[in-house]
């Protein structure tokens, strides 16, 4: 069996031929190259923008972070100015004659200490603002320097912790109270009164005490 014959020459048009296939898979090659150069540098691109991004971001974060700083330590000041400021009205009652006034209104008390501790692990602990003491009462004055109704309810709670933890001591006085303030707005003074408490506000450089209409609340 003969085998066909492999032509060792080509023709003019097999030349442009394979000149012409040649030429086009260049013309692709090159057309790859051109897409993967412009990928590369679209890739550089975005990788840039997103390195200025993340730099962006970060000093972003960092301003915040200061400024968070700066505000926390405005808070401190503010938190520490308003412990000087209650402990002023504290010292002012005192130094304004609280006892005397309480007296003129029938409520004679032989001591008055600002800043009473109490409490235990069980029932929690607090502090009574200034308590003023004889031997049938106790009366816990609540100091605020922007007096709210809030602040009167927390008040009446605390008497109900000082009323548990007395009563474990053997302590068996009665108890009133009393809750008094640099500001004290109207609406705070009527709810506070109406709960049967003392309001004990500042007027001008005296201190002036107003009880409730009645007989005082006693716990």
């Amino acid at each position: 069996m003969s085998s066909a014959t492999v032509p060792t020459t080509l023709t003019f048009e097999q030349m442009m031929a394979l000149f012409h296939e040649l030429r086009e898979q260049m013309k692709e090659s090159r057309e790859e190259m051109k897409e993967s150069r412009e990928q590369m540098k679209e890739s550089r691109e975005e990788f840039d923008r997103r390195m200025k991004e993340t730099d962006r971001r970060m000093k972003e974060t960092d301003r915040r972070m200061k400024e968070t700083d700066r505000r926390m330590k405005e808070t401190d000041r503010k938190i520490s100015d308003l412990g000087s400021r209650m402990g002023e009205l504290v010292a002012a009652m005192v130094e304004g004659g609280i006892l005397r006034l309480f007296k003129k209104l029938g409520l004679e008390f032989d001591v008055c200490t600002p800043h009473r501790p109490f409490g235990n692990k069980e029932i929690g602990f607090g502090e009574i603002d200034l308590l003023l003491e004889n031997g049938e009462f106790a009366l816990l004055v609540e100091v605020k320097t922007n007096l709210s109704v809030k602040d009167v309810e927390k008040h009446q709670e605390r008497l109900k912790m000082f009323r548990v933890w007395s009563d474990a001591h053997n302590d068996t006085r009665r108890f009133l109270a009393a809750i008094g303030g640099g500001v004290v707005r109207d609406s705070v003074k009527k709810f506070a009164l109406k709960q049967g408490m003392f309001v004990v506000q500042q007027s001008g450089e005296n201190v002036e005490i107003i009880p409730p209409k009645g007989k005082p609340k006693v716990w």
